[in-house]
């Protein structure tokens, strides 16, 4: 039986060493395929950065749209602690210049009257124990054929409330505004409180406490604006007789 050879030790020396090149072949050509894989993915990732930036470049601009605001009524800046106007006496007649009162007043001027809110409340204003008149057509232009949603028709004191829009809130300071006469805690027109003259305001028959010209008008309160010393402060009314559908 023929024996086995065994290899040399300079055979076993070669092998050994072309072992050790193959393995660092291999070694290297797997570092090469790493890179490049990491390089291709790098490579598409910037691309895709590079068309991101493109569509965001070219996207239409659109303004930021603002939050949605409540319902606005139609008097805008809300109520005042004071209206502007005449500081004189009394009788007080309707304003030369409607639309500039209207416009005094925070009040668009509309082409008819609103129905959206449609109210009515009384107002009476007493001096030293006498009435007042509230003259017709404040707030109204009958030779432009325009009316602003608050105003009066006639000279018994009913105010209209007549607002295209709703919810609307309007106030005894705006109409003093459309009227032309001053109003404030203390004063009306040229009267002002003194030692011995208050000026106070009642709603429904109850004293109000707030300043006049805050006072929102709502239906079918019955407002009385009384002048005059504490003894005149008496009898002031509550109710208003309603009448032709008001």
């Amino acid at each position: 039986m023929t024996g086995i050879r065994r290899p040399t030790k300079a055979e076993t020396k070669r092998a050994r060493a072309e072992a050790a090149r193959a393995a660092l072949a291999r070694a290297q050509r797997r570092s090469h395929t790493i890179r490049l894989a990491a390089w291709s993915t790098a490579v598409l990732v910037a691309a895709a950065l590079v068309v991101v930036a493109i569509v965001v470049l070219n996207r239409p601009h659109t303004p930021p749209t603002a939050a949605a605001a409540p319902n606005t009524p139609v008097n805008g800046s809300g109520a005042a602690a004071s209206a502007q106007g005449r500081t004189s006496n009394p009788p007080w007649d309707t304003p030369a210049d409607t639309a500039a009162a209207v416009a005094a007043a925070g009040l668009p001027m509309l082409g008819e009257e609103g129905n959206a809110v449609h109210i009515h409340a009384h107002l009476d204003i007493i001096i030293n124990g006498a009435p007042v008149q509230i003259p017709a057509n404040i707030g109204i232009d009958e030779v432009r054929q325009r009316i602003s949603p608050l105003h009066s028709h006639d000279t018994t004191g009913v105010i209209h409330i007549e607002s295209p829009t709703a919810p609307a809130t309007f106030t005894l300071g705006q109409f003093f505004t459309e009227w032309q006469v001053s109003l404030a805690a203390d004063h009306i027109g040229g009267l002002t409180v003194d030692g011995t003259h208050q000026l106070k305001a009642y709603v429904n028959g109850k004293p109000y406490t707030g300043a006049p010209a805050d006072l929102v008008l709502a239906a079918h309160d019955e407002i009385a604006l009384v002048y005059g010393t504490q003894a005149q402060q008496t009898n002031v009314p509550s109710t208003y007789q309603w009448t032709n559908g008001l």
